[in-house]
């Protein structure tokens, strides 16, 4: 489970980092920042519906991985 999670939050960072280096090369040009964008708020959700279904199932114990 750390292992996906952990995953997941690089991938949401990377996401983050792709949307910041598409709004200063397109200037405005392309949407390509919105869908990087959109993309890291989707796995935020994922990550976050994640910890909430493995604490309900009792993959984690006491709030740790």
């Amino acid at each position: 489970m750390k292992i996906v999670i952990l995953v997941l939050l690089l991938a949401v960072v990377a996401s983050l980092f792709s949307g910041l280096y598409f709004v200063y090369k397109d200037k405005g040009t392309t949407n390509r920042a919105v869908t990087a964008l959109t993309i890291r708020i989707a796995l935020s959700l994922v990550v976050f519906a994640l910890l909430m279904a493995s604490y309900w199932f009792g993959w984690l114990k006491d709030g740790k991985l």
